[in-house]
């Protein structure tokens, strides 16, 4: 059966001087990417897709390259939009991203919705399950994205999702294609197995 491996990009470059959007992945960021796709090199994987956000392409094109797989990118696999706000230091930006996900319905500080962003992000994972990529395909995206992807396959309200134990991202799930239905739950970059079984 094919199947998505969803991925969160891992650590980035922090830049309060440079758009969120624009943050590139760090040194030890692309060497767990690179790890990870170093583990599965030799597997068939039909396309990599990525949000088009600078560390989402990073790690997309890290895999890409590696698994010899063209690299796609869908704009609507980007994290929620918070370009009212730009950079929040933490620990106010997490105390912003809990109101994010306690309030779906309401825009936090101008924020996209956390239940718009769902729409929006399940939408565009039912788009690459549908496309003529066949066998397993992988999206690179992040954190709040698989967030509240995780919620819609657990069929759980949003904040009630489980959450991956690496706070830095990294983490990977498995997702049976048709129908979009979860296959194993948070694993992370360095524990491959469940990748490579889905492969």
């Amino acid at each position: 059966m094919s199947a998505i491996l969803f991925i969160t990009h891992p650590e980035v470059v922090i830049d309060p001087a440079v758009p969120v959007p624009r943050w590139p992945l760090s040194p030890k960021g692309r060497d767990r990417i690179e790890a990870f796709g170093k583990a599965l090199a030799g597997r068939k994987v039909a396309a990599v897709w990525s949000s088009d956000e600078q560390k989402a392409l990073d790690g997309a094109a890290i895999l890409a390259g590696r698994l010899n797989a063209p690299h796609r990118i869908d704009p609507a696999l980007g994290e929620n939009g918070r370009e009212s706000t730009g950079y929040i230091a933490p620990p106010e930006f997490w105390e912003v991203v809990e109101q994010f996900f306690a309030k779906p319905d309401e825009s936090v500080r101008g924020w996209e919705t956390a239940r718009a962003a769902q729409q929006r992000i399940v939408e565009a994972v039912e788009r690459v399950a549908a496309s003529a990529d066949e066998g397993a395909v992988i999206i690179v995206s992040h954190g709040g994205v698989g967030a509240l992807l995780r919620a819609h396959l657990q069929q759980v309200a949003i904040g009630g999702e489980d959450r991956p134990s690496n706070p830095n991202g990294g983490c990977y799930l498995v997702i049976d294609r048709s129908p979009l239905a979860l296959r194993r739950s948070w694993r992370e970059a360095e524990d491959p197995a469940a990748a490579l079984e889905a492969l």
